[in-house]
């Protein structure tokens, strides 16, 4: 099992190392440019290549199934984590805060307080008031990095014919999840304070070019194409990869210490712990086989996904707290998987 981790986390560290050291030296506007690029042509690719290759008929099972009960646990384990975060972080109103000698929240401030600068450090910190990082927030504790780091590690810890739930898992909840419900989620609470409108948001969640990539790919399945094609096809997943990495790193870069990392800390442990927990609970108690279950778990339980910090790029979410997320939950990964293959392998 060491080996194999190794095997799967050396990209990890390769790609977002070089994405780390250049952050300094490259233009600022480069990681917003290379977000909507995996989001617009990237991503889709790789979904394209992957329903295209996935023969979905011999093995579908329940694995869909549980990807959507899967998903719907982590928005509600999300949205339960943003009210206790936020209830715990509440700013101390400015007249308590006159009476303990402290500096209340800058969201209680009149306008004319937040014009002298002087009453508050950091006027451009976000707060837990605000939407876009409750946005980045809910996406974290709910989407998982099921292709990147999922389908490079699951099988080399299960073996027989479960292993098609992982494929299935990973496109399920990149369609249903990352470019469906996640798409309405950024941007309910993307692009500015003001919550879209519902046919906006519709419109946002028809028009993911990704779910358009999902379809055109299992239609191409009946198409006979030049081999030189479809090894091209899948051949890009290794350009997409590095590049959605090398963007990590660079959103890692502008990391400030803990400060930006102590926000993360609950979506990052709902994420690898809580909900992968929770989903063994259930798929037991639904008398799953074993194999089933693990699978299931350690599918749930990958690092909060790099597509939450292609969404922050594209819906203008909080892209700081999206990347400090994958980089706990990272982390994470190497001490539950053990856990995980102990409780339920």
């Amino acid at each position: 099992m060491r080996d194999s981790l190794i095997q799967a986390y050396l990209p990890l560290v390769i790609w977002v190392g070089l994405g780390a050291g250049l952050g300094r030296f490259l233009p600022a506007e480069l990681p917003r440019l290379l977000g909507r690029g995996l989001y617009w042509v990237g991503i889709p690719l790789e979904i394209f290549a992957l329903a295209r290759q996935t023969h979905f008929a011999e093995d579908t099972g329940l694995a869909p199934m549980y990807t959507v009960v899967s998903l719907g646990l982590g928005l509600g384990l999300g949205l339960a984590g943003l009210t206790v975060v936020r209830s715990l972080t509440a700013p101390i109103p400015v007249e308590a805060a006159a009476e303990l000698g402290v500096a209340p929240g800058p969201e209680l401030l009149s306008p004319s307080q937040v014009e002298d600068l002087s009453l508050w450090s950091d006027t451009a910190t976000m707060t837990w008031i605000d939407k876009p990082r409750q946005g980045s927030f809910v996406l974290a504790s709910m989407l998982g990095n099921t292709g990147f780091v999922g389908l490079a590690i699951v099988p080399t810890l299960v073996s027989g014919p479960y292993l098609g739930w992982a494929v299935f898992y990973s496109v399920t909840q990149n369609v249903v999840g990352t470019y469906g419900l996640g798409v309405f989620i950024a941007s309910w609470f993307g692009r500015g304070a003001h919550a879209q409108s519902r046919w906006q948001q519709l419109r946002d969640v028809v028009t993911v070019p990704s779910l358009w990539a999902f379809g055109l790919g299992s239609v191409s399945q009946v198409w006979d194409w030049p081999s030189l094609v479809d090894d091209a096809l899948h051949q890009s997943m290794w350009l997409v990869i590095p590049v959605a990495l090398v963007l990590m790193g660079l959103r890692l870069s502008q990391l400030q210490g803990w400060s930006s990392l102590q926000p993360a800390l609950a979506p990052a442990m709902l994420k690898v712990l809580v909900l992968p927990a929770i989903v063994g609970a259930v798929t037991l108690g639904a008398g799953l086989p074993r194999d089933a279950v693990l699978v299931l778990v350690l599918m749930s339980g990958m690092p909060c996904a790099f597509a939450g910090l292609i969404l922050a790029e594209e819906y203008d979410l909080d892209q700081e707290l999206a990347a400090a997320s994958i980089a706990l939950s990272t982390g994470g990964l190497l001490l539950t998987i053990p856990l995980w293959l102990l409780v339920f392998g």
